[in-house]
């Protein structure tokens, strides 16, 4: 139901109720009208007839009904003669007055008066004064239906005139509608004009402030949708890169290992063969040998270094279990002072090769920094498969974090850092660098299983 048939029924109801009181007081007024006069008329004629009665009865009942019959009619009254023995002689005529017409019996029955007959007795017989308010009455009743006709009318032009009213006061709230309509339908570049009156012109200035915040509002979730696909499209970018990084570091790594190694570990060979054969004959050639042999080896010590740091050879072939432990073995003989605890509890369920490669790589990148920035004495290594996700951590007790950890504008030194934060994230884990409870650090990396 609208708002506008609303209001009208309630105006309509409104009206039906003060004029169904209207009506009732009227009609209480008719019936203390009738009663008034009926009884007042009724008195009026017993009196007159008691006073002119006795003349003429002295004179016989032919002299009464001839005295009655020259009066007539009298006003709401029916006058009856009646002789000794209760026979009727006379009646008064009915009243010209409406003549024909009653007042239905139902409306006759609420505004009537009690009836009321009064008698007048004489020698030779009786008058019986009855009131009759049938002409009252029915006056009553044209003036009732008269006015019911009026009440009528009056109904009819108060709803016709509401209902044009409201029409005109609810038509800005039409357009209110049918502005949501347009919003609904996703054309959110709608506008209302000021409408008049001071509701539908706070509504419709409400209504296009809620626009132009909805437009911002979707303005800004496109330019965050934009931003995270480019976000999205340069990690992609980054992670494509790290991919053929890897490849590229394992390549060399192989090629060192394969082809230098071996080149190297030939060098050295002959170095020693060509000193063995030098030796007590030729003391220069042989140092020299000597040294190409040493050099050689040293040579190829760096070369294992620095093949671990490219690609982890052993990463690829036995898994990150073995991978952590050579980093920790070969962390052991580089630095002879420093204590390094690893725990590994990753279960019997293969780890994805991206995302052993990235907990190896943070590890690295903990325990260098611990030894670089930190001069740790001590580092811990922690890895374990906690529900559905991978968790390392590298503690250690050096000096801790400076005053201001790495951001987006990073010092030198912190590259590192921050594409292993990058790396982590790509893959949906978590990374985190924070302050070791008393001294020094402690890198945090989490990783979902199925990354």
């Amino acid at each position: 139901m609208s708002l506008r048939l609303k209001i009208n029924l309630l105006v309509s109801t409104l009206t039906l109720l003060f004029l169904a009181a209207v009506m009732g007081l009227q009609l209480r007024n008719m019936r203390e009208s009738v009663r008034e006069e009926v009884v007042a008329a009724n008195r009026v004629a017993a009196q007159l007839l008691k006073r002119t009665a006795w003349l003429y009865a002295a004179q016989g009942i032919p002299a009464m009904r001839s005295f009655l019959e020259g009066v007539g009619r009298v006003r709401s009254n029916d006058i009856a003669l009646l002789d000794a023995q209760g026979n009727e002689l006379y009646r008064s005529p009915p009243s010209p007055y409406k003549a024909g017409r009653d007042a239905p019996d139902w409306f006759e029955r609420l505004v009537s008066p009690p009836p009321d007959e009064q008698f007048i007795g004489f020698p030779d017989g009786r008058l019986v004064v009855r009131a009759n308010a049938s002409r009252a009455v029915i006056d009553a009743w044209d003036s009732a239906f008269v006015m019911v006709l009026a009440a009528l009318a009056l109904l009819v032009a108060v709803n016709a005139l509401v209902f044009w009213l409201v029409g005109r006061a609810v038509r800005p709230f039409g357009r209110i509608v049918g502005a949501l309509g347009e919003l609904e339908a996703g054309r959110f570049g709608v506008q209302l004009p000021r409408l008049p009156g001071i509701e539908a012109a706070a509504i419709g200035a409400a209504f296009n402030r809620m626009v132009l915040q909805l437009q911002d509002h979707i303005e800004t979730e496109r330019r965050a949708v934009r931003a995270e696909m480019q976000l999205s499209d340069s990690r992609e970018l980054a992670r494509w890169v790290e991919r053929h990084v890897e490849q590229e570091r394992r390549m060399i790594a192989r090629e060192l290992h394969d082809e230098l190694g071996q080149s190297v570990t030939a060098m050295r060979s002959m170095a020693v063969s060509i000193a063995q054969r030098s030796k007590d004959k030729d003391a220069a050639t042989e140092q020299a040998a000597r040294i190409i042999a040493d050099e050689c080896s040293r040579l190829y010590d760096a070369m294992h270094g620095i093949i671990p740091r490219l690609a982890p050879l052993v990463l690829d072939r036995f898994g990150l279990a073995e991978a952590l432990d050579d980093l920790a073995e070969r962390t052991r003989r580089a630095q002879r002072g420093v204590q390094l605890d690893l725990q590994v509890a990753l279960g019997d369920a293969p780890v994805q090769p991206e995302a052993a490669l990235a907990l190896y790589r943070a590890a690295q990148e903990g325990v260098t920094n611990a030894l670089r920035h930190g001069q740790a004495r001590h580092i811990a290594i922690d890895v374990r498969r906690e529900g559905g996700a991978l968790c390392l951590q590298v503690s250690d007790d050096g000096v801790g974090l400076p005053a201001q950890l790495p951001s987006a504008a990073q010092p030198a030194g912190h590259h590192g850092l921050r594409w292993l934060a990058e790396r982590v994230q790509g893959l949906g884990g978590r990374f985190a660098l924070l302050p070791q409870p008393g001294r020094g650090a402690r890198l945090e990396v989490q990783l979902p299983v199925e990354s």
